[in-house]
């Protein structure tokens, strides 16, 4: 049951094949800016990356004809239920159009076709960004004008409930999780009996103050500066995502660095440090809330979780609401070969985008 896993990044293509859940090999195949600033959008980059991919695979002894299933990390689509996606015409329109943005991802859909439809193989893609299960609720704002998206780590929130509820002996649509990806992004997402009921949008900042994010922010603050004239909208949205948190505090999105400042006796980045835990834990408690107190556990991803005493402090903070799983690191290969093996175990049917 060998899978071929594609998993584009800005700068970089993961490559991984899988034998059932068994990784065989990975690689982590990085572009200079060089070769892709020669593109003008990152749907053109889709035959450059392509081919990059085949060959690993010929230097490596491996034809394309030998996969049972070629699987991409989707992307930027319209809103869709979780679940794993057949790629077909109207899916493929809709990835090269960029419906919801540009982004890297959506070049995984794309290249598994593009391998797997000469050979006649299915190619899937899995939980995208944009998976949306929120409640109506959950939608609103104080705005008319403005609503709520669903935009988080679904793949990785997937993947890890399903590992905890493998834990805790129950399907994972019997339970109540509030599960959180801790990366550059943090998104803590209230999972209800299999469907995440209610998320912050962990892609434009809403949420915890995070590595890379700036978190939500005090609104009428945040108008002011829109309009002082200091900034245009693009440096001010840049500022929310990509620049905002503790990139823009302390001039750094590693948490290695942020550990060593402070063990150096760096005040300011323990206090960054502090509030980026403390927010984190108010962010679960307020998911708890969702879930009406009756949480059957906490599960806690991303790459954040290395950190022992990030841990830790979030924990001391919320420990009294169930029992806390942790899974650090990404694991979006493993996620995208554990779905492709339930399609062709017959455990999960794939899903038709329209």
């Amino acid at each position: 049951m060998l899978l071929l896993i594609i998993n584009p990044g800005s700068t970089s293509t993961k490559i991984a094949v899988f034998d059932g859940d068994r990784e065989v090999f990975s690689e982590n195949i990085a572009h200079s800016a060089e070769e892709v600033g020669r593109f003008q959008k990152m749907v053109d980059q889709k035959e450059f990356r392509k081919d990059i991919v085949l060959k690993t695979l010929a230097d490596r002894g491996l034809d394309p004809r030998s996969f049972a299933a070629v699987i991409g990390r989707g992307g930027l689509l319209k809103p869709i239920p979780s679940g794993t996606y057949t790629v077909n015409a109207r899916l493929i329109e809709d990835l090269i159009a960029g419906v919801q943005g540009e982004h890297a991802s959506n070049l995984g859909g794309l290249i598994a076709d593009e391998i797997a439809r000469p050979f006649g193989l299915p190619a899937y893609i899995v939980d995208p960004v944009v998976v949306d299960e929120l409640e109506d609720w959950a939608r609103l704002t104080g705005f008319p004008e403005i609503k709520r998206r669903s935009i988080f780590h679904a793949l990785n929130h997937k993947y890890t409930a399903r590992l905890a509820a493998e834990a805790l002996g129950r399907p994972y649509a019997e339970l109540n999780l509030i599960v959180g990806h801790l990366g550059g992004g943090i998104s803590i997402g209230a999972h209800d009996h299999g469907r995440v009921v209610d998320v912050n949008n962990a892609l434009n900042g809403e949420g915890p103050i995070a590595p890379e994010r700036a978190g939500t922010l005090p609104a009428a603050d945040l108008a002011a500066l829109c309009f002082s004239g200091q900034f245009t909208k693009d440096e001010i949205k840049k500022k929310i995502t990509g620049k905002g948190g503790m990139v823009a505090h302390l001039n750094t999105n590693d948490l290695r660095v942020v550990e060593k400042k402070i063990k150096e006796g760096d005040a300011r980045a323990a206090l960054v440090f502090e509030a980026m835990a403390k927010t984190t834990a108010k962010q679960i408690g307020g998911a708890a809330a969702v879930l009406k107190g009756k949480v059957d556990a906490i599960v806690l991803t991303g790459g954040l979780m290395y950190s022992t005493e990030f841990v830790d402090l979030i924990k001391a903070h919320i420990s009294h609401l169930g029992p806390i799983f942790i899974y650090p690191g990404e694991n979006e290969m493993a996620a995208l070969a554990a779905a492709g093996v339930r399609i062709l175990k017959g455990e999960e049917s794939a899903r038709t985008y329209a």
